[in-house]
C-alpha cells in the first residue's frame, strides 16, 4: 500500500466515525519507523517477544539508499542487521554479502581424512555421516557402489564425523572414534568398517539396545576388519582403548561453523545437499560439477530394451462374414 492510499484511508475512516474525539497524528517519522518494523516482524517471522529498534541512517555504498541498522533484542544481547533504506523512504532492501574466497563451504578440512575413489579427482563429494543413522545409511547405499562405479576416477568421496547427541544415537560417538583408530592404519579398513556398521547397525544396536554391548559389538568388528586387513593389532587395541574423542569433536565443531543441523549432510565441491536423495538427483549435482571443471561427465547408461517374445505374437485376422 502506498503512503498516498494509505492516508486516503485514514481520511476515510474518520469521515466514517463522526466526531468523536481522534487520537493526535503521528509524525511523518513514526509511521514509517513503525511501518518498518511490522515489515521486518512480517518478512523475516520474527516472534513477537523480540523487540525492533531502528537506529540512525548513515550513507550507503548502494547509489541512492541508506544504511538503516535494526537492532533484534530478546535478553542482554541484541542483534543488529544492516538494511537499505532508499533515500526516498519508498524501498526497505536487505543487501547480504557472500565471501568467495573464505567462505567455509569452500575449505571443508578433509586433511588426513580417508578418501575413496580417486584422491586426484577434481570433484570432491563430502558427507557428513552419523554411523548409527539410518537415513546416513540409505545415503550411503546411495553413494556406493553404483556411484563410485559410475563415475570411476573423476570423483572422490570422503566422510567426515558428526555424530548426533547420545540422546538420540547412544553408540555414534563411540563408532566415530572406533573408525577413525582404522583410520590412522588403513584408508580400506576405515571403508570396510563404515560399509559394514552402514548396513549392520541393528547388529550393534541389539535386540535389548545395551549399550555396553553396542561398544563390545564395535570394538569386536572393528577388530575384525583390522584382522582381514592384517593391521597391527596392539596400536588398534591401544587407541580403542583410549577412545580419544578430539578429532570427531573437532569435526562437529566444523559442521557447526556450517549450520548443519541434521545428518546426513553432503557437499559436493560447496554445494550443499541436505537429507537422502535420489541416485538421480546425486549425480545431476555431479555433472554439474564436473561440467564447470572442465570434465565431461560420463554417459548415463542406456535404458534396457523391452524383453523379446518369442515367437511373435500377431492380432487373429478378422472374419470374413
Amino acid at each position: 500500500m502506498t503512503r498516498i492510499h494509505f492516508l486516503t484511508g485514514l481520511l476515510a475512516l474518520g469521515m466514517a466515525v463522526g466526531c468523536k474525539a481522534q487520537p493526535a497524528p503521528q509524525p511523518p517519522d513514526q509511521m514509517l519507523n513503525r511501518r518498518i518494523e511490522v515489515m521486518v516482524r512480517a518478512q523475516f517471522n520474527v516472534p513477537s517477544e523480540y523487540t525492533v529498534t531502528l537506529g540512525a541512517r548513515k550513507p550507503s555504498q548502494i547509489p541512492g539508499f541508506d544504511t538503516l541498522p535494526v537492532s533484534l533484542a530478546h535478553g542482554a544481547t541484541p542483534t543488529v542487521i544492516d538494511f537499505l533504506i532508499s533515500s526516498d523512504s519508498k524501498t526497505l532492501a536487505r543487501l547480504e554479502k557472500f565471501d568467495l574466497l573464505n567462505d567455509p563451504l569452500f575449505s571443508i578440512d578433509v586433511a588426513g581424512r580417508a578418501i575413496r575413489g580417486n584422491p586426484a579427482a577434481k570433484v570432491t563429494v563430502i558427507s557428513f555421516d552419523d554411523l548409527e543413522c539410518p537415513y546416513c545409511a540409505q545415503m550411503h547405499r546411495t553413494l556406493f557402489p553404483a556411484t563410485l562405479e559410475h563415475y570411476k576416477d573423476k570423483v572422490r568421496f570422503i566422510y567426515k564425523d558428526y555424530p548426533l547427541p547420545p540422546d538420540m544415537h547412544p553408540w555414534a560417538m563411540r563408532a566415530a572414534v572406533d573408525a577413525n583408530c582404522l583410520a590412522a592404519q588403513s584408508t580400506d579398513v576405515y571403508w570396510a568398517y563404515v560399509d559394514y556398521i552402514h548396513s549392520h547397525g541393528q547388529e550393534v544396536s541389539g535386540e535389548d539396545r545395551n549399550l555396553a554391548k553396542s561398544y563390545d559389538a564395535l570394538n569386536r568388528i572393528a577388530r575384525q576388519q583390522a584382522t582381514l586387513g592384517k593391521l597391527d593389532a596392539a596400536r588398534l587395541d591401544a587407541c580403542l582403548a583410549r577412545q580419544d574423542e578430539s578429532q570427531v569433536r573437532a569435526s562437529m565443531k566444523e559442521a557447526e561453523s556450517l549450520r548443519i543441523d541434521g545428518v546426513p549432510a553432503l557437499f559436493v565441491d560447496g554445494e550443499r545437499i541436505n537429507g537422502v536423495i535420489s541416485q538421480a538427483q546425486l549425480w545431476m549435482v555431479i555433472d554439474r560439477d564436473l561440467r564447470a571443471a572442465g570434465v565431461e561427465p560420463p554417459a548415463a547408461a542406456a535404458p534396457a530394451a523391452p524383453a523379446t517374445v518369442w515367437p511373435p505374437q500377431t492380432q487373429p485376422a478378422a472374419t470374413v462374414q
